[in-house]
């Protein structure tokens, strides 16, 4: 097991690696300047106050960019205003899209908020400071239909080792509407025996777990790659591993999300298929028929309420789903 390495705050303050994974390769000078103090207190904002990794990037990128800014006007730390916030804000917004701003907007005030607190700065310059209104009643997550969720699997090659992890990794996407994240982050054991069925646990953020039935295609896709791969009796172990030239699996090395998802947007389909890059939003997923809410489904009110509302309907104008008492599969029993 290798040892973590320590936090080195000397004259030449070097951050931890959770930061430099993060993006930030060097505390910006307006927060080294202020000291010792200061400057441990940035680091355990992203180290310890933020726990997911995506979050954590993503206001690393966020807080270095405005300090860079503020860097370019000469400002300090204490000479941060309202203002100053505000008129960062404005142009970000003509640079970038309302959901962007609102992000970095929020990763300044928390920041802030946390050096408040810390005794470092004495007011938050970021908190009276309103960002842009941006309401969503439609999402960007792309709703596949059964057809084309079938040629998608079909398109996979499953004669190699790395097809066959491939086409259970989409499949896990496809029958148990989950995340690209929560379906990386799998282990062995997360695929179980319950009764006559095996069934997947999905963790999801903010500490959720999930349980669902395995679809009976799904249960071959990943049965046969466990098998192939020789991994039946690692259950700590990740379920959809990295694999090296030649079908050679990494012992411990989930795959990233983001290729995933480009390989899910570059299958070898006669069409394209709709697809999102985005890393935490599943990269598509099945309209929901008529029969939608199976009784194998409770439990989960949120896998529910996605599954009765999709994030884009889908192009062929099919009608809002009905209940049904049905204890069929969800609209996959054409797949």
């Amino acid at each position: 097991m290798v040892a973590r390495q320590p936090i080195i705050l000397t004259d030449e303050i070097v951050p931890p690696p959770a930061l430099i994974r993060a993006g930030l390769e060097a505390l910006p000078t307006i927060v080294r300047a202020q000291g010792e103090r200061a400057s441990r207190r940035f680091i355990q904002f992203f180290t310890a106050n933020i726990r997911n990794r995506n979050t954590r990037a993503a206001y690393a990128r966020a807080v270095k960019q405005f300090f860079d800014w503020c860097e370019d006007r000469r400002l300090e730390l204490e000479e941060i205003t309202p203002l100053s916030v505000a008129a960062y804000v404005e142009q970000l917004g003509t640079e970038a899209s309302k959901p962007t701003v609102k992000q970095h907007l929020a990763a300044i005030r928390q920041l802030f908020d946390y050096l408040t607190t810390g005794g470092i700065l004495e007011v938050n310059p970021a908190a009276s400071v309103r960002g842009p209104k941006y309401v969503v009643k439609r999402g960007k997550t792309p709703v596949l239909s059964a057809e084309e969720a079938r040629e998608l699997l079909d398109s996979i090659e499953s004669n190699s080792l790395i097809g066959r992890r491939d086409r259970a990794l989409i499949g896990t996407m496809v029958y148990s509407f989950a995340r690209v994240g929560a379906a990386v982050t799998m282990r062995v054991g997360d695929l179980f025996q319950h009764r006559k069925r095996q069934w997947l646990r999905l963790h999801e953020k903010g500490g959720k777990r999930h349980e669902v039935p395995c679809h009976p295609s799904l249960e071959e896709y990943l049965n046969a790659w466990i098998a192939e791969a020789g991994i039946e009796r690692d259950k700590k172990g990740p379920l959809f591993r990295s694999m090296r030239k030649g079908d050679a699996v990494i012992p411990s090395g989930p795959p990233e999300s983001r290729p995933i998802c480009r390989m899910a947007a570059h299958s070898n389909t006669p069409r394209q298929l709709p697809t999102t890059n985005h890393p935490e939003r599943p990269s598509f997923t099945i309209a929901p028929e008529r029969n939608f809410r199976s009784t194998k489904w409770k439990g989960s009110k949120s896998r529910q309420k996605y599954l009765k509302f999709p994030r884009r309907p889908p192009d062929s104008g099919r009608e809002k789903p009905v209940g049904c008492s049905s204890p069929s599969w969800c609209g996959l029993r054409r797949i």
